[in-house]
Order: structure tokens, then C-alpha cells, then sequence
């Protein structure tokens, strides 16, 4: 009897690669997506008055400069908490501890929907502040604890595509919201949708015992030695300060410059949200400064016009182009950011998160100023000039800053010597 050819027997499938966790691919994606929830969710916790500044202020009897401190104070108490709460919390579980800040932003929601006057509905905002740091910090390195080497990457894009989300679609859907129901049923919904991640944390994230953690010496460390790093922090600081300078108060600019009826600007909000979303796809896979060079000199054109274009046509074309371009920020921040620090990813990150949310405190803080100082136009034309600074900034340091990387990626090269090292950068820079 003759045996079969070998190349008739059916080779055995391999299984599939297993994640870190020691879970099934589904469960791995089950995480990751409940991780990124978290982050949508406490992104549009923080930005959520953005589209209720004006019923709020209103109702509690205070300005609308007076209002936006609801961002400038959670903004301020990120930034400190992002290196604190990485930093404060090395040893604890990450599951336990991203619960923890996600509850603590639900109850503090819950407690601004019943808020008597706008003092205790500032100290709930403070509370969110501390959730939004701390979890933003954690989170950004979970994906290679969650799924297989192969795919870090995609995973990592989707939890922190949380962050343009809440940005573009949160806040319009909270002003719609909003609208419809009163501004304390917006910040009550928040409030409920974060006690339902809380849950599917609970369920989907397997145990992450505390690995590598970063030490508060680390981080200035970085600062001082990377020159790449201390650009992108920069970069975070202007463009996000510009932004927000003028978006904290993107309703009183409709109604005031534009023209817009005040029932049509939860609408046109929508239709920023869904530009944005557009622009992050679009300036995902490419070059990160390049990509910060065009957004901060596009934006700086877009805000300096809204400021001054009457018209509701106007400004509606204004405002999609406006979230069409600002979509693409925080990928490319972030990536800028990985990119500059490899191997110290999770400190870049905490500096990151930490700068991006005191410049949402200084953006909103300087709007304010702009508002009831100057006027409402005052706010957009803030943040052009910021734009403007963010524009000179990227072209400026991006040449020094990649001569950094080279440099740096020279000096672990074995066997290269000083010279050597010094006319590769200058060949490279030429190029």
C-alpha cells in the first residue's frame, strides 16, 4: 500500500497566541474596550460643561467666565494627580485602582446633579479632576498587559481613542442632553454610565499586579535628558491651552459672533464631534509632527476668523473645519510622545496626561479672563495667537529634537565612535 503524499496531510491550525493575561483574544478585546470606555467616559466627565456653561451659570447665578472654572479646576487637579496617582498608587492592583477612580468620577457626578449653588458643584468637579489624572496616567500602558505583542499597537489606539472621542462626540451629546432635559440630567447620565463601566472593569479586567513602576525621580529626569520629550510637553502645553481658550466657550461664540440659535448649537456640535472623529482616523497614521505643524497653523487661521466672520453659515463651516483639524491632537500628542521616550513610555505618558490637563485649566482659565475682561470674541482670538506660538514651536524644535533621537540611538550603537556618531546626524540632517 503506497502512503499518502505528505502534502495531502493536513497541517494541525496553531492556536491562537495567548495575551499576557493568560486569556482568550475575546476576553483581551473585552478589556481593552472596557479600559477605553473608562477614558471616554471620564474625558466627557471633564469637558462636559464645555456645552452647559450657559444654563448652568444661569441657573446657579454666576457669569459665564465664572462657569468655565468648572474645566479649569479639574483640568488643574489632573495634571497634578496623572504623575501622583502613577507614581502614589505602585503598588496596587491597576484593576482595582481604575474601579476606584471610575466610581469616584460617578459619585462625583451624581453629586453635581444635585448640587445646591456652585460651590459644591465645584468641589464635585475637583473629584473628577482626581479620576481623570490618575486613571489616564494608568491606562495608557495596560495594552501590552492585555493582548499579544503583535497587537499592542491597535490596542493602545483603541483605549486612547477614548480621549478624541469624549472630546468630539462627548460633550455635544451632553449638551444635546442637555437641552433636552436640564443640565443636571446631563451630569446625572454621566454619572450612571460611569457606575456601568465601574461594573464591566470589574468583570472584563483580569488581575494587573503592579509592574516597573515609575518613581518621581524618573520624571524630571526625563525632562532634563530628552530634548524630544521636553518639546512634545510644549507642544501638549500650547495647542491644548489654544484649544480650549476658545472652546470652553464655543456656545457664547456661536450665539454672540456667528449668529447661531441657541436650540440649533447642540446640533452643530454634533456635527463637530463627527469631524473630529474623522480627523483622529485621518491623522493616525501620520507623521506625528507634521501632523501638529498643520493642525496648529490650520487652527490658527480657523479661530482668528470665527472670532470676526459674522453669519451663522460662517461660523457652521468654521466649527466642522475646526473639529475636522483638532481631531487629530491627541493621537498625535501621544504618539510624538511613545515615539520620544520608547523606553520609558509610561513616564512620557504621565507627563503627557499631566501637561495636556493643566493646559485644559489654563485654556479654559485664559478664555475666562478673555471673556469678562475684553469680550466674548477675546476668547478664539486667545487661542489663535497660542496656535500660532504651537505652529513656531513644532517647526522650530523638530529638526533639533530628531537629531536627539538619532543621537540617542547612536550612543547605544556598539563600536560607533564619538565622530562617527557626529557626522551620521549631520548626513541624516541633510537629508
Amino acid at each position: 500500500m503506497t502512503e499518502p503524499a505528505a502534502s495531502s496531510v493536513p497541517e494541525p491550525t496553531p492556536p491562537p497566541e495567548p495575551s499576557p493575561s493568560g486569556r482568550g483574544p475575546r476576553r483581551a478585546w473585552a478589556a481593552v474596550t472596557a479600559v477605553s470606555l473608562g477614558i471616554f467616559c471620564l474625558i466627557t466627565s471633564e469637558l462636559l460643561p464645555v456645552g452647559l456653561l450657559t444654563p448652568v451659570g444661569a441657573d446657579l447665578g454666576v457669569s459665564d467666565g465664572t462657569a468655565g472654572l468648572m474645566v479649569t479646576v479639574p483640568g488643574l487637579v489632573a495634571g497634578f494627580c496623572a504623575p501622583l496617582v502613577t507614581v502614589g498608587a505602585a503598588r496596587l492592583d491597576r484593576r482595582h485602582l481604575l474601579c476606584a477612580l471610575i466610581a469616584l468620577m460617578a459619585a462625583a457626578n451624581l453629586a453635581a446633579a444635585f448640587a445646591p449653588d456652585f460651590t459644591v458643584l465645584l468641589a464635585a468637579r475637583l473629584l473628577v479632576g482626581v479620576s481623570v489624572g490618575g486613571f489616564w496616567a494608568v491606562a495608557g500602558g495596560l495594552a501590552v498587559r492585555l493582548v499579544p505583542g503583535h497587537h499592542v499597537g491597535r490596542a493602545t489606539a483603541l483605549v486612547f481613542g477614548g480621549v478624541p472621542t469624549a472630546s468630539v462626540l462627548g460633550v455635544p451629546a451632553g449638551t444635546l442632553l442637555g437641552e433636552l432635559g436640564g443640565w443636571r440630567t446631563a451630569f446625572g447620565a454621566v454619572g450612571v454610565l460611569g457606575a456601568l463601566t465601574t461594573a464591566a472593569l470589574l468583570l472584563l479586567l483580569p488581575a494587573l499586579p503592579p509592574s516597573g513602576p515609575v518613581t518621581f525621580r524618573e520624571l524630571p529626569v526625563l525632562l532634563r535628558r530628552n530634548r524630544a520629550v521636553r518639546a512634545g510637553v510644549v507642544v501638549t502645553f500650547l495647542v491644548v491651552t489654544g484649544q480650549f481658550a476658545a472652546y470652553t466657550f464655543v456656545r457664547p461664540i456661536l450665539r454672540d459672533v456667528s449668529g447661531v440659535d441657541s436650540g440649533l448649537v447642540s446640533t452643530l456640535l454634533l456635527g463637530y464631534g463627527l469631524a473630529g472623529v474623522a480627523g483622529n482616523f485621518l491623522a493616525g497614521p501620520r507623521d506625528a509632527r507634521r501632523t501638529l505643524l498643520t493642525v496648529s497653523a490650520t487652527l490658527t487661521a480657523v479661530l482668528a476668523l470665527i472670532a470676526v466672520v459674522p453669519g451663522a453659515a460662517a461660523g457652521t463651516a468654521l466649527l466642522l473645519v475646526w473639529g475636522l483639524v483638532y481631531g487629530g491632537v491627541s493621537v498625535s500628542l501621544q504618539r510624538w510622545m511613545l515615539h520620544a521616550a520608547p523606553r520609558a513610555a509610561e513616564a512620557a505618558s504621565s507627563l503627557m496626561v499631566a501637561m495636556f490637563n493643566f493646559a485644559i485649566a489654563a485654556g479654559a482659565l485664559a478664555g475666562g479672563l478673555a471673556v469678562d475682561g475684553v469680550s466674548v470674541p477675546a476668547a478664539p482670538l486667545t487661542g489663535a495667537a497660542l496656535m500660532l506660538a504651537a505652529a513656531v514651536t513644532v517647526a522650530v524644535t523638530s529638526r533639533s529634537a530628531a537629531g536627539a533621537e538619532r543621537m540617542d540611538g547612536a550612543e547605544r550603537t556598539p563600536g560607533l565612535t564619538k565622530r562617527s556618531r557626529t557626522e551620521r546626524v549631520r548626513s541624516r540632517a541633510t537629508e
